[in-house]
Parts: C-alpha cells; sequence; structure tokens
C-alpha cells in the first residue's frame, strides 16, 4: 500500500454538505504508512461540522477496501491548522463554481 493508493481511496470520500471529496477540499493533513498501520489527520471545514463522525467512519472504510493488508487504521480528526478555502484544489474551487 502506498500513500498515493489511500489518498485515491480518500477521494471516494465526498464531503455530503459540499458534495466535493475530501482530499481535493483540502481535508487531509496527512497519510503517514508505517509496516501494516495507516494513519490519515483529517480535518473538516468548521468545528462545528455535524459529519465528523460519518466522515472520519467513511474514510476508515474506504482505506480498508483498498488496503485489506492494513492491521490498524486510524484516521484522526484535527484542528490545526484550521481549515481555510485556500486549501482546496483547483479542481474543488472549480466544482464549486469559484475558478
Amino acid at each position: 500500500m502506498s500513500e498515493e493508493q489511500i489518498l485515491h481511496a480518500l477521494r471516494q470520500v465526498i464531503d455530503p454538505e459540499i458534495g466535493v471529496n475530501v482530499v481535493d477540499l483540502g481535508l487531509v493533513y496527512s497519510v503517514n504508512i508505517e509496516d501494516d498501520r495507516v494513519h490519515v489527520a483529517l480535518t473538516m471545514t468548521t468545528r462545528a461540522c455535524p459529519l465528523g463522525a460519518h466522515i472520519r467512519e467513511m474514510a476508515e472504510s474506504a482505506i480498508r477496501q483498498t488496503a485489506p493488508e492494513a492491521n490498524r487504521i486510524e484516521v484522526e480528526l484535527v484542528w490545526d491548522p484550521p481549515w481555510d478555502p485556500n486549501m482546496m484544489s483547483a479542481v474543488a474551487k472549480q466544482q464549486l463554481g469559484w475558478g
């Protein structure tokens, strides 16, 4: 399993309120793979987002499907640095009509 494979899996996780995947939204801060462990640092657009736990579960499921050999998958919600719209990819900005 590679970081590229994990990011590909996470592109299948769509933020239901915005309709854009978490990678292009800039919500994935890091992917660390060590032996059979995957750790992802993920944020939300705001601390008040009611879907944080749901998106975290969807991310874990997507990783599990892509990397069944991973014995431990951790998707950690983090808040530092705070997310801002400049973290979005050009693709996300275009999808949202911002570019």
